[in-house]
């Protein structure tokens, strides 16, 4: 799949918004602290995606009725959901200049119910785009940092009605941005994710 910039503008991957508030001092501090051990962008890029990954549970999976979408609210409260990992995951990374997206995927809702928007984020290396989940690892699941090759948490079945959407968004998906400032706590969220984007 070839991904597509939603701007040319390639300085739009790196601002500050509302969302990916990387301006803040919670995002600066961590962001500061990882790059402290790293030995590159790359090396820092690998370490943001897996404390983002590995040690903010999936609010899901943890059961934390916390609804978070702000990055420095993610990283304050330790919690959120697909899209609020990607929003944190994507300050850290425009807090150190590397070109970060956000990315989406339709897939079969938990339930077994419709369908429901996964969100990922897409970081620039090399002169190309690659798309990093990092959603947090469960049975079944196994996401990795990769320039070289997706490891994403989840391969979209075509037979099943999901798809990867191709386009590379600065801000996060205004449908997405909505659903999580609208809820109350996380079950309620989970009744009004997006179907699709």
């Amino acid at each position: 799949m070839e991904l597509i910039q939603e701007t040319p503008d390639l300085s739009a991957y790196l601002a500050a918004d509302e969302a990916i508030d990387h301006d803040r001092p919670r995002v600066r501090d961590t962001a500061a602290r990882l790059a402290a051990a790293a030995s590159d962008s790359y090396d820092y890029a690998r370490m943001a995606f897996e404390f983002v990954r590995d040690t903010i549970p999936h609010s899901q999976d943890s059961g934390d009725p916390r609804v978070t979408w702000r990055a420095s609210d993610v990283l304050e409260q330790g919690t959120g959901i697909c899209y609020a990992k990607a929003h944190a995951l994507a300050a850290l990374l425009r807090a150190e200049d590397i070109p970060t997206a956000l990315c989406y995927q339709r897939l079969a809702h938990d339930d077994g119910d419709g369908h429901v928007v996964h969100g990922l984020v897409a970081v620039r290396f090399n002169g190309a785009w690659h798309r990093q989940d990092p959603r947090g690892n469960k049975a079944g699941v196994d996401a990795r940092f990769s320039l070289g090759g997706e490891r994403l948490a989840f391969t979209p079945d075509a037979k099943s009605g999901e798809s990867d959407y191709p386009v590379l968004y600065a801000k996060p998906h205004p449908v997405v941005l909505g659903a999580l400032r609208a809820a109350p706590d996380r079950p309620y969220l989970w009744k009004t994710l997006p179907t699709a984007l």
